[in-house]
């Protein structure tokens, strides 16, 4: 199924090398390093030896890291030159055990360890037909063929990097061009003189190109569309791109989901700003408790590798992926990602989104970045708390951004403090770990 990901002879050269390392069927191969094809070349290896490729995330701890191979059962590491400092923390503190590692099944072909944002993380375990189901549904989507051309910018280490729009373009025999890692100035040199017609960024990413020097007068016309994920893509970061008349389509989903799961088409963007889209190519989506999405899809994980005894189970009993994510569905069958469960406010028994709350905020022209938390409270439970990050050299307006809200937020909504801080903490993705956040805010 992966053997386009990389030329015949890289692939070849990948299989003998897991082969002469004594990477047997069910084991599990680490990889770490920036973006390169010998990193697909080194997955579709695994498809043809039975084994599984675990790619790690360099910008964690080598005690970080060896907690995942540990848990992983990971016998042999493998990577990319820039990476070596790092592997060899990794090997030294991790015990390497050649062999077929417990809990890997036949199929299994992708071990994926969530960014955890709320507690430990979990590896969600994707097989070779899940990510087949999971390229269908990217291409159907996005409408890549081989005339496509893909500037890749975000870490492989994550299924978006890897699944939304890598292995789908590569599927369709469309170009791939890999940055190492992602940079400002050479997304810009690719895109105007490689000319892709597509990328996919996240909100961190977008916000860093907008603000750039070079976003006013860069050529951007190659660009059929951009395709955004991994969280609630601020408005003004979508109607910056929208006034370039670039669409920013969506993809929701998340490491356990393949991504694919609900996609707002290009065609359909520009008149659903803010907007996640409809159900993908063979995903079916319910609406549960509170509002949280549940999916049903061939593209999902198998499941959580190795899941202890005391985690709760992946699927319920009907079948259903609970994602602990907030949504409501609108009249003509869109999809609006309000939040997720965790996240949740809920102050003197009212219902709080984050996300209304930041989205607003993200609106003022002295706020570089914000998130909203919890924060105990002796009469309300909990109250919202707002941290602001400003841009350099500007202030806060507290008084415009109190009539922003009140214009725009019932009252119980309105964050009964605002911070200004440095910095806010981050996975490598760019999502806010709102934990260590409220623990910094509440210190």
């Amino acid at each position: 199924m992966f053997g386009g990901v990389a030329p015949a002879s890289q692939i070849e050269a990948a299989r003998r090398q897991l082969a002469d390392a004594g990477v047997v069927r069910g084991a599990i191969v680490a990889w770490l390093g920036h973006n390169s094809f010998e990193m697909l070349a080194t997955l579709a290896a695994c498809e043809q030896l039975g084994a599984v490729l675990l790619p790690l995330n360099w910008r964690l701890t080598a005690s970080e890291l060896a907690r995942i191979a540990l848990h992983a059962g990971a016998g042999h590491l493998l990577g990319t030159p820039e990476c070596a400092p790092l592997a060899g923390g990794l090997r030294a503190m991790a015990a390497w055990r050649p062999g077929a590692a417990e809990g890997v099944r036949p199929g299994d072909l992708l071990l994926v360890y969530t960014s955890g944002t709320t507690g430990e993380p979990k590896g969600a375990m994707h097989t070779a037909a899940g990510m087949a189901a999971n390229i269908a549904a990217a291409v159907d989507a996005q409408g890549l063929d081989a005339a496509s051309r893909v500037l890749a910018v975000l870490p492989l280490f994550h299924v978006g990097g890897l699944c939304i729009q890598v292995l789908p373009a590569l599927a369709v025999g469309a170009a791939v061009r890999l940055q190492a890692r992602f940079e400002p100035g050479a997304w810009f040199d690719d895109v105007e003189q490689w000319r892709p017609t597509t990328t996919l960024l996240v909100p961190a990413v977008m916000r860093a190109l907008v603000e750039h020097p070079r976003w006013p007068g860069a050529d951007l016309s190659s660009l059929a569309f951009v395709t955004a994920g991994s969280q609630i893509v601020p408005r003004p970061l979508i109607e910056a791109f929208h006034a370039r008349g670039i669409p920013v389509a969506q993809v929701y989903g998340a490491t356990e989901t393949g991504p694919v799961s609900i996609v707002l088409r290009p065609a359909e963007a520009m008149a659903h700003v803010g907007s996640a889209g409809r159900a993908a190519l063979g995903v079916q989506v319910e609406l549960g408790a509170g509002g949280e999405i549940l999916l049903k899809a061939p593209n999902l994980m198998r499941g959580y590798h190795r899941l202890a005894a005391d985690d709760p189970p992946s699927f319920d009993e009907r079948g259903w992926f609970h994602t602990g994510d907030l949504a409501m569905r609108h009249a003509d069958g869109f999809y609006e990602v309000v939040g997720r469960t965790k996240e949740l406010i809920i102050s003197g028994g009212e219902n709080i989104h984050p996300a209304e709350i930041e989205n607003l905020v993200s609106m003022r022209p002295e706020v570089a970045d914000c998130a909203v938390v919890a924060l105990p409270d002796a009469r309300w439970g909990e109250v919202p708390v707002l941290a602001v990050v400003l841009r350099p050299g500007m202030a806060l307006d507290e008084a415009a951004l109190q009539r922003l809200f009140e214009s725009r937020l019932a009252r119980f909504k309105h964050p009964r403090r605002v911070l200004v801080c440095q910095s806010l903490p981050k996975t490598a993705l760019g999502k806010v770990q709102r934990a260590a956040l409220a623990r910094q805010l509440g210190a």
